[in-house]
């Protein structure tokens, strides 16, 4: 027989029992992962429900140990590479390498349920870890890749990195963001400018609303028309905003709001309208007071009183200021603790603003404007009740009355 026929005849066999082998091992480490995923894992995760304790249910939701399992068949190719000699290496690099890749996914798992299972404790709120745990996660992956290009390369990993000294300036580049990000985090967490929940006000990118993601690279704020605004994380801190929590800790809201008064219709009172104040409940001791002291001062200093203009009087615009102080001082939602104003501003074109600048105890949103609506509704309709006229531009109501007179 040739001798050129029986060695290819060794040859061409040789062949097909490393594809045998390679096929039958694909095969049993297939059947390997059926029966650790179909049984074993299935089982765990029924145990972990029926468990008191969560972080087992947050191992489960991020499916860390599902791709854990991938690694054992990998492993298997990876250790009998030897029965297919012809491509053993090939196939110790890509085994290895895939080991590794699935193995940083399932640790970027593990820090995501991780982050959930931090998101249960009372901490959370004032100290979230999401950025840093992305930081972690970001530097794995990197030194992961530099020992996958290892691997497949067939060079040492350390080789890599010793390399890496003068490529600094481009990794930089190319890391801006997540190195601004990663010390704004820093600035975040330590000075406690933000957490879960707070309620945001950034006009620069016209979000308004509530905190509900503190995250490496961003920053997520539902607004209260329920959209969703999400802004990096260095630029919130390079800009500025506005944090409300301040006023959920004070437990007080403020009012800051004017009633706009006709100026033509600020007058003396005379004894006339000072004795149908004196009817009005919130301001008849305070009217009695006033009018005691005045006449004990004209009289004192001589002055003419039948002239209105002469001496000390009271306005209809002072008494009303009196007795909107007089309201609010007994109204029970307002904070008497706190900043209590009803003042005027410098008058103008839309007449003579007199602002109430207090703060309300309830500071839920709904419930604040209903306070403040119900404030504003008696003030506006005592207006004519102290001969006052409350200012607004000329509607073409207005011109209709005008012309009928």
């Amino acid at each position: 027989m040739d001798l050129s026929v029986i060695q290819n005849w060794f040859k061409v066999n040789y062949t097909l029992a490393q594809i045998i082998a390679f096929i039958g091992i694909f095969l049993v480490s297939g059947l390997v992962h059926i029966i650790l995923r179909k049984i074993i894992l299935n089982l765990f995760e029924k145990f972990s429900r029926k468990t008191k304790t969560k972080w087992d249910d947050m191992l489960v939701k991020h499916k860390v140990f599902r791709k854990l399992l991938v690694i054992i068949p990998l492993l298997m190719f990876y250790y009998f590479s030897f029965l297919f000699p012809s491509v053993q290496e090939f196939v110790r690099r890509i085994s290895l390498s895939l080991t590794v890749l699935f193995g940083l996914f399932a640790f970027s798992a593990f820090l995501n349920a991780l982050n959930d299972i931090y998101l249960m404790t009372k901490h959370s709120g004032s100290r979230p870890i999401k950025g840093y745990l992305q930081i972690i996660s970001i530097f794995f992956f990197i030194m992961g890749a530099i020992v996958i290009i290892g691997i497949l390369l067939g060079k040492s990993p350390w080789l890599l990195v010793s390399g890496l000294g003068a490529m600094t300036a481009v990794i930089l580049l190319i890391f801006k963001d997540t190195i601004l990000s990663f010390v704004a985090s820093l600035q975040i967490s330590f000075n406690d400018l933000i957490k879960i929940g707070d309620w945001l006000s950034v006009p620069q990118y016209n979000a308004d609303g509530t905190v509900i993601d503190v995250a490496l690279h961003s920053i997520k704020i539902q607004n209260w028309d329920k959209t969703i605004t999400t802004i990096p994380t260095h630029k919130l801190v390079e800009d500025s905003f506005k944090n409300w929590r301040g006023m959920e800790i004070a437990g007080g809201r403020r009012i800051k709001r004017a009633v706009y008064i006709d100026i033509a219709s600020i007058k003396f009172c005379d004894d006339k309208l000072l004795k149908r104040f004196e009817k009005y409940h919130l301001i008849s001791d305070y009217i009695k007071f006033k009018v005691k002291e005045i006449e004990e001062y004209n009289k004192k200093n001589k002055i003419d009183t039948s002239i209105l203009i002469n001496g000390r009087r009271l306005t209809n615009i002072g008494t009303f200021r009196a007795y909107i102080s007089a309201y609010l001082q007994n109204h029970p939602k307002i904070r008497k603790d706190m900043t209590f104003l009803i003042r005027q501003l410098p008058p103008g074109p839309t007449g003579l603003p007199l602002e109430i600048y207090v703060f309300t105890s309830d500071i839920v949103w709904a419930n604040y404007e209903a306070i403040q609506a119900d404030i504003f509704d008696h003030i506006l309709a005592a207006v004519p009740e102290f001969d006052l006229r409350v200012f607004q531009n000329p509607t073409g109501y207005d011109f209709v009355v005008g012309l009928r007179r």
